[in-house]
């Protein structure tokens, strides 16, 4: 591949002047110039990096994705529907773990401006009460000055669009299907502490368990969105029996760590008790896990068709809640 002198060279124009033509500056050139530089571009095969191209044009056709943690296949989900939007209108994906930290969200946010991002995405939780949401306000307000567009996939107060599912009506729902099963002692093992969406399933579980005059039975454990944190949950249950009726989960991970240890228990599961979790990963549907089936796949399909079809200026923080399903599986009966 030529190199911009070369191009330069033989177009008998300056460096400057090719680099002008080639990344599509509106500095006035000639149309014989421009058309000269073009084709002896085309005839050695040089092609302007993206980077070059998108100093000059303030954009670039980078979707920026920030996840909570990249090894969790929730954000795999997300992830693959952002890049299967993206690809097909030629724009590239970055993932970027921020390990639940809002600081390197901020960093990261600041790296996708300076190599001028088309967007980005926030696919993570945040947290209640966080101490660093007013720099994280700061820094999406100076993106969208800079013409990039911020979206959400979770309900938290930054200043950008939110496209995200009712994690608290999901939470609801699984509960209530649990209730209808005859399950009266219910324990929720939780997500990680103080995070919004840890919150939210809580807030859904608690409430259904109200709704059926069941509060004095509902059982909140510490816990997380591992496997191993829906394990150490189980083993707790184990350990002071009776056994709840049933277990669920504040994500698919954590209930598959649950249900592990309670087969190595030689417990029955659903004959003695049932197990369930919210999300539907691969990993559900491998175990036969009920769960809710959330849809991350079209929200960040969503989220990338509105970075790519939106107008700079038009990040209007509006919410947008999209539907979820129960899926009843092997893991759950009805009591006897």
């Amino acid at each position: 591949m030529s190199s911009l002198m070369e191009v330069a060279k033989a177009a008998g124009v300056s460096v400057s002047t090719a680099s002008r033509v080639l990344t599509g500056s509106s500095h006035p050139i000639s149309a014989k110039t421009r058309a000269r530089v073009i084709a002896v571009a085309e005839q050695l095969g040089y092609s302007p990096s993206a980077l070059a191209r998108a100093l000059v044009s303030r954009n670039s056709r980078l979707l920026g994705v920030l996840v909570s943690d990249i090894v969790n296949p929730y954000f795999s989900v997300i992830a693959r529907g952002v890049d299967d939007v993206a690809s097909r209108a030629g724009y590239v994906t970055m993932l970027s773990n921020v390990d639940r930290r809002t600081t390197t969200e901020i960093n990261r946010l600041q790296t996708m401006r300076d190599y001028r991002a088309a967007g980005v995405i926030f696919a993570g939780s945040g947290y209640d009460d966080d101490p660093h949401t007013p720099e994280l306000v700061k820094a999406v307000r100076q993106a969208r000055e800079q013409g990039i567009h911020t979206v959400s996939l979770t309900v938290r107060d930054i200043g950008c669009p939110v496209i995200t599912a009712d994690s608290r009506t999901a939470a609801y729902d699984i509960t209530d299907h649990l209730i209808s099963l005859g399950h009266r002692r219910i324990a929720f093992v939780e997500g990680p502490s103080g995070m919004i969406a840890s919150r939210q399933r809580r807030e859904g579980f608690l409430a259904c368990m109200s709704d059926a005059d069941l509060a004095e039975n509902a059982r909140c454990l510490p816990g997380g969105f591992d496997f191993e944190a829906g394990h150490a949950a189980a083993m707790r249950l184990i350990a002071r029996p009776p056994l709840p009726d049933a277990i669920l989960a504040a994500n698919d991970e954590a209930a598959v760590g649950a249900l592990n240890a309670l087969r190595q228990a030689g417990i029955d599961v659903p004959g003695e008790i049932s197990v369930a979790g919210l999300d539907d990963l691969r990993v559900a549907q491998f175990v036969g896990l009920t769960t809710v089936s959330l849809p991350l796949y079209e929200m960040g399909a969503m989220a990338a068709r509105h970075i790519i079809e939106s107008a700079p200026g038009t990040d209007d923080a509006t919410t947008t809640i999209l539907s979820h399903r129960l899926i009843p599986r092997e893991t759950t009966a009805r009591r006897a």
